[in-house]
């Protein structure tokens, strides 16, 4: 049987202390207050999490910390896609040994020139689930890597039985509803833009992963609620609300600024990875501004 994914999820911040260094005991900290919450679950070392900026080891002690702190009715995803299939495989096949239900890759880019086409995308994702131990749930996000896979890939891909989701974080209402529409019965399709969620939920999108929850998983799980039980008013309602503070954690001042607002909501944030800078005093205004009427 296909793994269900319904609902929000967060892929979750690292928490990291002012050295740099991963912060065990916050880590828990957030994950015990998410567990209290109507999240469907999480995943670990998404674009949120910094990926990119932690070695292998790191990826593995967070995933092993992650696994041991959450609620056994949250769904454990591991964010693990590289650029090559080698070590995407090697990682995705470690997460599953830690008890991770899924795996969320995301397009490789850095040849981008040489792979960004239908053809090369889409022989990526099947030698990786080819050989992964869990499903793939393809991971588009073109404003950061550059690539955007497109429709007729993520069609073909809907085919392979270990491929049984797309987290599309384009934000391109137009794309999500021809994907809806166009992918075999059965392939699920989750947004990652807060901004966009009401409008992609009416769609047929069956949930969202979103970094905008870290800092206020309440707003967007009401979101979810309202639509489950068909209460349009609601839905539009709590959509106006977080639409600026969600724009300005994502879009605007991204990580930074994701991870101050969760200092202000009661989560730890803390300080992000260099090269990334903490929030600037304006920013951190302007996040403060927006989320008053979100707090908690």
């Amino acid at each position: 049987m296909s793994l269900k994914l319904q609902g929000i999820f967060v892929p979750i911040a690292t928490a990291f202390d002012h050295a740099g260094i991963v912060y065990r005991a916050k880590l828990r900290h957030n994950i015990e207050k998410w567990n209290r919450t109507g999240l469907a679950g999480y995943v670990v070392m998404g674009s949120t999490g910094e990926s990119v900026m932690l070695a292998a080891e790191e990826k593995v002690a967070i995933w092993e910390y992650a696994a041991e702190d959450t609620a056994s009715d949250k769904l454990l995803i591991a964010g693990t896609g590289m650029e090559s299939v080698r070590e995407t495989v090697c990682l995705t096949n470690r997460a599953a040994e830690l008890g991770y239900k899924a795996a969320m890759v995301r397009t490789p880019h850095y040849y981008k020139n040489l792979i960004q086409s239908s053809a090369a995308q889409a022989l990526y994702f099947r030698a990786v689930a080819d050989q992964s131990r869990i499903p793939i749930i393809i991971y588009n996000w073109p404003q950061t890597t550059g690539v955007d896979i497109p429709v007729d890939a993520v069609v073909a891909l809907s085919e392979h039985p270990n491929v049984i989701a797309i987290k599309e974080s384009s934000g391109n209402l137009e794309k999500v509803m021809q994907m809806i529409r166009e992918v075999k019965q059965g392939f699920q399709v989750l947004v990652g833009s807060a901004p966009t969620l009401w409008p992609s939920l009416l769609m047929g999108a069956c949930g969202a992963i979103l970094a905008y929850a870290n800092a206020a998983p309440y707003s967007v799980i009401a979101i979810w609620e309202a639509y489950r039980r068909r209460e349009e008013e609601a839905g539009l309602d709590w959509q106006n609300r977080i639409g600026r503070p969600a724009w300005l954690v994502t879009a605007r001042y991204g990580i930074p600024g994701l991870k101050y607002a969760m200092d202000l909501n009661g989560y730890y944030g803390g300080p992000p990875r260099l090269p990334l800078c903490p929030a600037s005093s304006e920013a951190r205004k302007e996040i403060e501004e927006a989320f008053r009427d979100l707090k908690g």
